[in-house]
């Protein structure tokens, strides 16, 4: 991946990933390592100065990166994704502003999870936001967020994106979870923000309908395909590949371990079952997110906008991937006995972050099936994204 990341970034990353986890801070020698890194710049056009790279490129990044560490993976995964979405909501009028942050090598987050509030007030040619946004991942390596927001009416939210060295911003560190520890997926608090009004466009609930219609401009035809079925692919890439580095430790470190009696554990025939049985589990999770990231691909290079049962698809696939890994972990769990619970280990710190993985709302089992399953029912999707 040098193409994408600079020389030794990667070591950097994966150095620092058992202090990450122990003070829940990502280095900040890795959130400079990648700044100063192609990868930035991974989803966004050319015309902003970006790299344009393709979705399967992208996800083979971040597979790479959460192999090294799931937090600082996160982070990153978080901020090419939502800057995707964002290229989409602003669109050709706000080239310029998208294209300062992707020349300055600057970090987007999207603080918009449950319990979010945040009102505006207009004063003449800007607005003032007051409020909370919730579930920002990398915020505190962030400059800037997408926040969303409403005034009296509330039928009618509206988006602008806020630079997080404003004065008003606070970023309070709450997420004290057992996944994702340093992720930073902390609540961010706007008082008294300012924000231009020529900054300012709407937030359409169903936005991926909007950005497939023919006549609706947008910067590249990358930015047609919904940001959440494209960030649920990677998602599962994400997670296949942190699995992957689990499960190739394990075989490594099993080889010469001798259980109760003498037995060589490698020599168990039920070790060798569970260990074959997660390495297809994950086969098959990798093999199902790149066939869904190609067909992605190749429907960004026609310039054919997606359908709904494209993003169904999208979304079926990391579902059924990061089931498949969520299983293999229970089975190199198995394997590992009582071992696997053991605090500091790699297993372990690798077990606890993929657990964030299928419970992140976007890929989440329940939500995604309902959906796919309405829509195998002829009756329309709800979800607003």
């Amino acid at each position: 991946m040098t193409a994408w990341l600079n020389e030794g970034v990667i070591d950097v990353i994966a150095e620092q990933a058992s202090n990450a986890d122990r003070t829940r801070t990502v280095a900040p020698e890795a959130i400079a390592g990648l700044r100063a890194s192609p990868v930035m710049g991974m989803t966004a056009a050319k015309v902003l100065g970006g790299s344009d790279a393709s979705v399967v490129e992208t996800g083979a990044v971040l597979s790479e990166v959460a192999t090294a560490c799931s937090s600082t993976a996160w982070c990153l995964w978080n901020h090419l994704s939502t800057f995707h979405l964002f290229c989409g909501l602003l669109g050709p009028d706000h080239t310029q502003q998208l294209s300062s942050v992707v020349g300055a090598s600057e970090w987007v987050c999207f603080p918009a999870g449950a319990s979010t509030g945040v009102q505006f007030q207009q004063q003449q040619d800007h607005l003032v936001l007051n409020g909370k946004a919730a579930f920002g991942s990398g915020s505190r390596y962030a400059q800037w967020a997408g926040v969303t927001f409403v005034g009296e009416d509330r039928s009618k939210p509206q988006f602008a994106l806020v630079d997080l060295r404003s004065d008003g911003v606070r970023i309070d560190p709450t997420w004290q979870a057992m996944s994702l520890r340093a992720s930073s997926t902390d609540d961010l608090y706007y008082e008294g923000v300012a924000v231009a009004a020529s900054q300012v466009v709407p937030f359409p609930m169903m936005y991926r309908l909007r950005f497939r219609e023919p006549s609706v401009a947008v910067i590249a035809p990358r930015y047609r395909e919904d940001w959440v079925g494209v960030s649920d692919l990677w998602l599962g890439l994400m997670a296949s590949s942190l699995c992957q580095a689990a499960l190739d430790e394990i075989c490594f470190g099993i080889r010469d371990r001798v259980a109760i009696m003498g037995v060589k554990v490698a020599e168990r025939p039920m070790v060798q079952v569970n260990l074959g049985h997660a390495q297809g589990l994950l086969t098959a999770a990798k093999d199902t997110v790149q066939a869904a990231l190609r067909a992605t691909d190749a429907r960004i290079q026609s310039d054919t906008a997606p359908t709904e049962a494209d993003y169904l698809a999208q979304m079926s696939a990391s579902m059924q991937a990061l089931q498949f890994c969520d299983e293999a972990m229970r089975l190199m769990l198995r394997v590992q006995g009582g071992n696997g619970l053991r605090e500091g280990t790699s297993f372990e710190r690798r077990y606890r972050d993929f657990q964030a993985m299928p419970l992140h709302i976007n890929a989440h089992r329940d939500r995604v099936s309902e959906q796919v399953g309405r829509a195998l029912l002829g009756l329309e999707t709800t979800n607003p994204f």
